[in-house]
């Protein structure tokens, strides 16, 4: 019989159990890991519904998303009532350790958060764009990565930069929430289309994968009301174990997408601060570039 495992004071079930194949991680590594950075990524996640990358059987498996609360989850586990076209919902909420592990337990490598918090769902406190490469040019990337910024800087929008722990990199705008998600998208939706007419040949905002043929797709749709994005510090279910990572915007040129590990990320934050820690001081007001639009 398996021994019982506690992390953070949360039984973990079958805590022997692979989820990183290729790593050998257990699901006790993936709990100890997230228990041992909760205080530095919890910040990104109080108060946020969240989507749950679930992988039961480890990412050698198929996995599934799950954005309702399971009814056999503990009162504890906080939650965050949304609306839904399907009516109301209640979504889980990671507010503290213990939730982050429990995830664990119950096979959530990956906690999808909305763009928004609690206090004021319909409003998003930051504004991000994902940048999907169509070629392994990693060049390309960091100049597309360099040209939103550029472009933000013109507005006056101070950004963030992080990897994604896949392919890609997030420029990502910490906002006040006083614009409801439409005025976001919308803004969103004129700064890509900006970035993409600057060079044509090399960025653009076609969704059809099979037209963008090896550029980059500057992609601004996950600014609407429900979409979620990877915070920051979460593992991928990738091998290697590759974790979503802030990074300084002087790091890009040295720093590839999947850069950082459940490891390596534990040491960088041992060495230094996180760069995003003061992303709620840096939140800023999209009046002006919303006055641009009408």
């Amino acid at each position: 019989m398996t021994p019982k495992v506690d992390v953070a004071g949360v039984e973990i079930p079958r805590p022997d159990k692979i989820m990183y194949p290729t790593e050998r991680l257990t699901k006790t590594d993936v709990a100890t890991y997230y228990s041992e950075i909760a205080a530095v990524m919890l910040p990104h996640l109080r108060r946020r519904p969240i989507s749950m990358q679930r992988f039961p059987d480890g990412i050698a498996s198929d996995g599934f998303f799950e954005k309702r609360r399971p009814d056999h989850f503990p009162d504890w586990v906080d939650t965050v009532r949304v609306q839904t076209e399907n009516g109301a919902q209640d979504q889980i909420s990671v507010d503290s350790p213990e939730t982050l592990v429990y995830l664990v337990g119950q096979g959530c490598l990956v906690p999808h958060t909305w763009l928004s918090r609690a206090q004021h769902l319909g409003r998003p406190d930051q504004m991000i764009f994902d940048l999907d490469p169509s070629t392994d040019d990693l060049a390309l990337l960091r100049r597309a990565a360099r040209a939103i910024r550029s472009v933000l800087d013109e507005l006056q929008l101070y950004s963030m930069l992080k990897t994604s722990g896949s392919r890609g990199y997030h420029v990502t705008v910490p906002l006040q929430p006083d614009q409801d998600y439409d005025v976001v998208r919308a803004v969103a939706r004129h700064i890509a289309q900006l970035v993409s007419e600057q060079d044509p040949d090399r960025f653009t905002v076609e969704m059809r994968k099979d037209k963008r043929g090896d550029r980059v797709f500057i992609d601004w749709l996950r600014n609407g009301y429900g979409q979620t994005a990877v915070p920051p510090y979460a593992l991928r279910a990738r091998p290697g174990a590759p974790v979503a990572t802030p990074i300084e915007w002087d790091e890009l040129s040295r720093v590839e997408p999947d850069h950082f590990d459940h490891g390596s990320v534990r040491r960088r934050l041992a060495q230094r601060d996180d760069p995003w820690q003061d992303f709620e001081r840096r939140a800023q007001r999209l009046d002006q570039v919303v006055d641009q639009l009408q």
